[in-house]
């Protein structure tokens, strides 16, 4: 699906250094975030379990929600050990460990925030992803055009918010299984005080590709 190529980095050291020092900030805006919490309440149901892949100090799930169990992953320990909505988490790599410590069907859904662009073997993460959802569990993958730029893939950086849209479909469907991916999106999303403003570029753009298991 990807060539080589398609996978490097600018920065190829390891991920773990870059990620060593703990990053206690959002790294969307505050619409971004609205948006996609909002769509956490649409689509995932309570008292499930829940995997945040690739997370970090914060979630956004929606607070009145109750889930069985929400387990994170990352790269931060001290990140994921601040984050208030997780009842269990796991530093992991993906990119040099490119399978999840989870069990078959183990989870109800699996969210992805903001961190897409740096898997360089996407294709293997969204097998694993498959294996680990359960039967009609959902994946929702989220995304805006923010990043940090020397370490996403080549096939991220190069290319047009469009074609990551376009790209991150063709990771679930490189997964016999997933249903067809849905794309919701909000290419302008203006902070409050941009709302009467003609010449304001809005805020960060919303992007959310989302599957469901249909067979196993």
């Amino acid at each position: 699906m990807l060539l080589a190529q398609d996978r490097t980095k600018l920065d190829p050291t390891d991920d773990a250094l870059f990620y060593e020092y703990p990053r206690f900030v959002t790294h969307v805006d505050e619409g971004f975030i609205q948006q996609l919490t909002s769509l956490y309440s649409d689509r995932l149901k309570p008292q499930t379990r829940i995997l945040d892949l690739m997370s970090s100090w914060v979630s956004h799930l929606p607070e009145p929600m109750a889930f069985t169990h929400v387990e994170g992953h990352g790269l931060n320990g001290e990140e994921l050990a601040r984050n208030p909505r997780l009842d269990h988490f796991v530093v992991q790599n993906l990119n040099y460990n490119l399978q999840l410590p989870f069990s078959d069907q183990e989870f109800d859904a699996v969210l992805n925030t903001v961190s897409v662009q740096y898997l360089q073997y996407p294709d293997a993460i969204f097998a694993e992803i498959y294996r680990i959802l359960k039967p009609n569990g959902i994946a929702i993958i989220s995304f805006s055009n923010r990043m940090f730029y020397q370490k996403a893939i080549q096939a991220w950086r190069d290319d047009s918010e469009q074609k990551r849209v376009e790209l991150v479909q063709s990771y679930f469907r490189s997964v016999s299984g997933f249903s067809e991916p849905e794309v919701v999106s909000n290419i302008s999303s203006p902070k409050p005080w941009q709302w009467f403003n003609s010449n304001s570029t809005g805020g960060d753009p919303f992007y959310a590709v989302i599957a469901n298991k249909i067979s196993d």
